[in-house]
């Protein structure tokens, strides 16, 4: 078990004893201790830890002030704590309770209680840990594409909206790149939609090798695809147009055959530029410009009029 837990009291020989229980149930690997709540702070800050045990009544910041920081912050509010408090005193405990505390110990412990509340939040966080990561897998579902893996039109037009409220906050710049395969239908017609399908899978790949890590591609519907790319003038998303549509046509399809060639047009428009001030002014400004690279004759990158 890779699993950490921190011991703040300002007693060593407390903190001690405590991890001597511990150890004895084999629940961590990693044993962290703090003599006060600012010491045991900066510990969480950091490293991982699964689980703290914290003293209530201590010198600087106390076991009170300590929980009351640790609920404010984000990334530290799931981190179950268990109170330990050498009085009876029910007014503390609840106290404790209320500004984050998930359970509570009173001094002198029951070695055997101790274990059994720790047991129980290391259990409640692995559960919480397991719906965090199903929530988050749910999450990217909803946001890709199920062919392609590259993101749907939803998520596109969110990061549009996102990127380009930003680019005009901060007065950047934006560009937009709508991407069709042409004649694509001979090739579902030929080759069958089954092998139009590895078609699709084989430019989205292409597209993610290409694009940096901040830029968004999508699977914008049927045959057609976009990209998002921030901080990007019209003539640095043209040099990226043109090497998509080259490597596009270097593409080869040994699994489907050798009379299969690929080739996309591409469109590209930039916000500020011509008259757009929306998003759906942007997306229509890369739409035309993609119309115009197939009345051209296809397998090229045009950009939007000035």
């Amino acid at each position: 078990m890779e699993s950490s837990v921190l011991i703040i009291d300002d007693s060593k020989s407390v903190r001690q004893q405590i991890i001597h229980i511990l150890k004895e149930s084999s629940l961590f690997r990693f044993y962290f201790e703090a003599g006060d709540g600012v010491e045991a702070l900066k510990m969480v800050l950091n490293r991982p830890v699964d689980l703290i045990l914290c003293d209530l009544e201590m010198p600087g910041m106390d076991g009170f002030k300590f929980l009351k920081m640790m609920s404010a912050r984000e990334d530290l509010k799931d981190i179950p704590v268990i109170m330990i408090t050498g009085r009876e005193d029910q007014e503390a405990k609840v106290r404790g309770l209320e500004q984050g505390a998930s359970d509570y110990v009173t001094k002198p412990f029951d070695a055997a209680e101790l274990l059994a509340r720790v047991k129980v939040q290391i259990k409640i966080k692995s559960l919480q840990d397991s719906l965090k990561k199903s929530n988050q897998l749910l999450l990217e579902l909803s946001n890709t594409d199920p062919l392609t893996r590259l993101s749907n039109r939803r998520f596109l037009m969110e990061t549009l909206l996102r990127e380009f409220n930003r680019a005009k906050r901060t007065k950047g710049v934006l560009s937009l790149i709508m991407i069709d395969i042409d004649h694509f239908k001979k090739v579902n017609d030929t080759f069958g939609h089954q092998k139009g399908d590895a078609v699709l899978v084989a430019l989205a790949d292409l597209q993610r090798k290409h694009l940096r890590e901040y830029d968004t591609a999508a699977r914008f519907g049927g045959e057609e695809f976009a990209l998002v790319l921030p901080d990007t003038r019209i003539e640095q998303a043209m040099q990226v147009a043109e090497r998509l549509r080259a490597a596009a046509a270097a593409l080869s399809f040994p699994a489907i055959g050798p009379a299969l060639k690929l080739t996309i047009s591409l469109g590209v428009a930039s916000f500020p530029g011509g008259k757009i001030a929306t998003v759906d002014e942007l997306i229509r400004e890369a739409d035309y410009a993609l119309y115009d690279a197939k009345r051209a004759g296809r397998n090229q990158a045009i950009a939007m009029a000035s």
